[in-house]
């Protein structure tokens, strides 16, 4: 018999290794859900759905998009970081949360050490817009009415600690005005009150307002970019209607919860790529003004820290507070 058990272990230790494989192989084994810090409509919610349908089909599991607005996108990315570590939780943020909230929200998470980046999306400019019908034609007569009222005009956000309302701050600090900042729980939810006439300006992504800039209920009158984007050729960009230092983009990129096997993370970084190279997932991103940029984990982490670094300070130079 013990001449026998060293056989019988290498046995169990040859039968092991394969069904190790096999486990790791089945991944995803159950319906997977991609959190949305935002409201439907928005830029990131249709980012989320695209990839949701090119995921399901892939991956042949049901992707559901599940939309959790509120608190700068930290809603969505707290459930994600607080969920089972199986890969089965995604989150498609922005730096909003990942990057600028942190800076201004008491979070009861870490967004650097409890979500695992898995890659980068895409990049959107945002774009400064103001409802068709507004006297503003261009950014020179913006900035008129805003020096000569200081306090007096409104730009809407789709949260604090968002983009938009890093952009608005950053506008203001580079053109020595002064605005009223008023968040939404949402792009689309602003929209509203702009087209109305309610908030008379707005720094969002061209993710979010391009449908709007194009059924012509937004003016467009710049560009927050180093170059004009080609959806919007004859848009300016800042620094050609004459503000620098003001350029904000919003970037989106997927992350699952701190703790997910690196073969699952693996998988949806590969998942994400081939997404991203199909040529009407491009068409629709470049539709709506975005960049895509291939990125692999490691890079897309370090990406994330760096951006978090970078607002940072801005959020210090600008002043910008939580109320």
């Amino acid at each position: 018999m013990p001449i026998l058990l060293p056989w019988r272990l290498a046995a169990l230790c040859l039968i092991a290794v394969p069904l190790a494989a096999s486990a790791q192989a089945v991944y995803p084994d159950k319906p997977l859900r991609i959190m949305v810090g935002a409201s439907p409509g928005g830029g990131t919610d249709i980012l989320a759905r695209l990839l949701a349908d090119k995921f399901g089909a892939s991956l042949k599991q049901p992707v559901v998009v599940e939309n959790r607005p509120g608190a700068s996108n930290t809603i969505a990315a707290e459930l994600t970081a607080r969920a089972v570590a199986d890969g089965s939780t995604l989150l498609l943020a922005t730096n909003t949360g990942q990057a600028v909230a942190p800076h201004l929200l008491k979070l009861k998470y870490d967004p650097l050490k409890d979500l695992q980046p898995v890659g980068l999306v895409a990049v959107m400019p945002n774009v400064l817009v103001v409802p068709s019908t507004s006297p503003y034609r261009d950014v020179k007569e913006l900035i008129a009415a805003m020096r000569a009222k200081p306090g007096g005009l409104r730009y809407a956000s789709s949260g604090i600690g968002s983009t938009q309302h890093v952009g608005g701050e950053a506008f203001a600090l580079a053109t020595g005005t002064k605005a009223i900042h008023v968040p939404y729980r949402g792009s689309s939810q602003a929209h509203v009150d702009i087209i109305g006439g309610q908030v008379e300006m707005m720094f969002d992504s061209t993710s979010s307002a391009m449908q709007q800039i194009k059924a012509g209920k937004f003016r467009a009158l710049a560009v927050a970019a180093a170059r004009r984007t080609p959806e919007l050729p004859d848009v300016p960009t800042l620094a050609e209607a004459g503000v620098q230092g003001a350029d904000v983009n919003t970037w989106y990129g997927l992350f699952v919860t701190a703790g997910t096997p690196r073969a699952a993370v693996e998988r949806l970084n590969a998942e994400l790529a081939q997404s991203l190279r199909m040529s009407d997932v491009q068409e629709r991103i470049k539709g709506l003004g975005g960049e895509i940029t291939a990125m692999g984990i490691e890079p897309f982490a370090e990406m994330n820290r760096s951006e978090f670094e970078r607002y940072g300070k801005l959020v210090k130079d600008t002043g910008m507070r939580a109320d």
